[in-house]
């Protein structure tokens, strides 16, 4: 029962540290252009002549 004690907090710190990754991701707008990116690749704006 004791490992309880060590186990809960590693659980609650780890489960704030991830909240705190995502929020920092979308406060930094990473999931604004999801399709960008792959049409990148396939659509050239400059196509050759």
């Amino acid at each position: 029962m004791s490992i309880l004690l060590f186990l809960i907090p590693i659980t609650l710190l780890l489960g704030v540290c991830g909240l705190v990754a995502f929020l920092w991701t979308v406060k930094n707008k990473q999931y604004d252009d999801l399709d960008g990116a792959s049409n990148r690749i396939l659509f050239e704006d400059n196509p050759k002549k």
